[in-house]
């Protein structure tokens, strides 16, 4: 999956440990910036596991009014309601023993914060209208872009039900902390645009290379795709360079083109430029090929990428 190209290895650790967390049961919570690709990693958990022939089915908590909570995760039977010609069997248990995937879930209500623990206790569901609890075999994971441990300590998340979702915890870096994949991964949306829209680029110029690296991305892994995206209405026919960019982009850019002054930044900013091509960039740097490996592992960026999901 695009999210995990790279050579991070923040991200190297989070893709070894991916299979681990997927093989077992054990409910997941995903924190992380927004656009940094959480409900793409908890499709790849999905995928990775035994329950991937089963649904996965997102439930949006921040779309989800507290006067819907029970007839939308829960079901509902004929009758239950006015309105109710048929019945329903609710988000939770149209995954089956799939997957169901509760994203934005620091946006939950106290009340649909209750109700939820209820079901993760006791692993059933008591359909509006019905007779009986039915029980629910689906996998939890859920997903925020806050930091809940402030929200508990301030009454407004449910410390019973953090610690009910927080078995494993997986967290994705904001893309300004992964700066040496930046590149890398516009590549990857390149190739993927080229592919799908039948386009003819070949590459990207020195001068974009360093603006996007240099870039913060506050909207991270999803603000780097949108770009390669705006780029594809009218691609062009080889290179892409600054000329190509949205003129809002290109403002943006233009109070970054100068290199960082961090060593780190420097060495990042030469292997961009070279396609990670390690003899050019350190005689780009004026350094030996022995000298930039051990900054690489100084630095623990990876000597190699890869497509990790």
């Amino acid at each position: 999956m695009d999210a995990y190209v790279g050579y991070n290895s923040a991200m190297a650790r989070l893709a070894a440990y991916l299979p681990k967390v997927a093989r077992s049961d054990a409910k997941v919570l995903i924190t992380g910036e927004t656009g940094t690709g959480k409900e793409r990693l908890a499709e790849a958990l999905h995928a990775l596991s035994d329950r991937a022939a089963e649904p996965m089915i997102s439930v949006n908590c921040a779309a989800l009014p507290d006067t819907l909570i029970e007839s939308e995760l829960f079901g509902y039977e004929r009758g239950a309601f006015t309105g109710a010609q048929s019945s329903y069997p609710g988000k939770l248990r149209l995954a089956k023993r799939g997957t169901v995937f509760l994203d934005e879930i620091g946006e939950m209500s106290l009340f649909a914060q209750a109700k939820l623990l209820r079901v993760l206790e006791s692993g059933t569901v008591f359909p509006l209208g019905g007779s009986r609890s039915v029980k629910v075999e689906a996998r939890f994971i859920a997903a925020t872009n806050q930091d809940l441990e402030p929200l508990v300590a301030r009454g407004e998340f449910r410390a019973d039900l953090f610690y009910r979702l927080n078995v494993a915890r997986l967290q994705l870096p904001p893309l300004r902390d992964r700066r040496e994949d930046i590149v890398g991964l516009f590549d990857y949306f390149v190739t993927e645009f080229n592919a799908n829209r039948g386009g003819v680029v070949t590459g990207t110029s020195a001068e974009l290379r360093r603006c996007l690296l240099a870039y913060d991305w506050p909207g991270n892994v999803r603000e780097l795709r949108n770009l390669v995206e705006v780029i594809f209405i009218e691609p062009p026919s080889g290179e892409i360079g600054l000329e190509h960019i949205p003129d809002t982009f290109r403002r943006l850019f233009t109070k970054y083109r100068a290199t960082g002054q961090t060593e780190r930044d420097r060495m990042l900013a030469a292997l961009a430029t070279t396609n990670w091509n390690k003899s050019r960039a350190a005689a780009d740097l004026n350094w030996s090929r022995m000298t930039l490996y051990r900054k690489l592992r100084q630095y623990e960026l990876s000597d190699t990428a890869s497509l990790s999901v």
